[in-house]
């Protein structure tokens, strides 16, 4: 008996279960998914990066994004210092690169920026891993939600961002979620 590998198998409805934690998904997505897998397999950032297990988040992996949508790539890490060294060895050479940390979520948190190629690409790591920040839960909700409705629903999410909401209050005000529209949908049962 032949066993088929339903990763990446595709329906205009319905995408059956994607490993978030592996860019090979990307090959068989749109256009923008496939470029972006061109673009991060070129700077080689998942491998030099995999100490730090990195995961695309954001909404390119899950395509509601829009044409200015940056690559969101999430890092754990516990030395900041050692991870700003290794991001600036790596990337200051790119377009418009910037590197801080600070606090964000209550955590000390870097984010590095950069351009390359036709892509803004955003780093931000924390100590936490990466399966359990906010930026890969929200798009694992998301990407259930989207699975669950129908085109429409998803078309109204691009036109509400077309319109400046950012994406989790876009998903709030269409399922009528009251409060932190953040917290809310991490609450939200599929």
């Amino acid at each position: 008996m032949k066993l088929i590998n339903l990763t990446n198998i595709q329906s205009d409805h319905l995408t059956l279960t994607i490993d978030f934690t592996n860019i090979e998904y990307l090959k068989k997505g749109n256009k923008r998914q496939q470029e972006a897998y061109v673009e991060l397999t070129q700077l080689s950032i998942f491998e030099k990066l995999r100490d730090y297990k990195p995961i695309l988040t954001g909404t390119i992996p899950i395509g509601i994004d829009l044409p200015e949508s940056d690559l969101d790539i999430i890092c754990e890490c516990s030395d900041h210092n050692h991870f700003t060294a290794t991001l600036t060895s790596l990337y200051s050479n790119k377009d418009n690169f910037k590197i801080r940390t600070s606090i964000w979520d209550n955590q000390k948190s870097t984010i590095a920026t950069f351009r390359s190629g036709e892509f803004q690409i955003e780093i931000f790591a924390q100590d936490c891993q990466t399966k359990h920040q906010n930026a890969y839960k929200h798009m694992l909700v998301e990407h259930k939600i989207l699975n669950s409705k129908d085109d429409k629903f998803k078309a109204e999410i691009i036109r509400l961002k077309k319109a400046g909401l950012k994406t989790e209050p876009a998903f709030a005000k269409l399922l009528g979620l009251v409060g932190n529209p953040y917290e809310e949908l991490l609450k939200k049962e599929i």
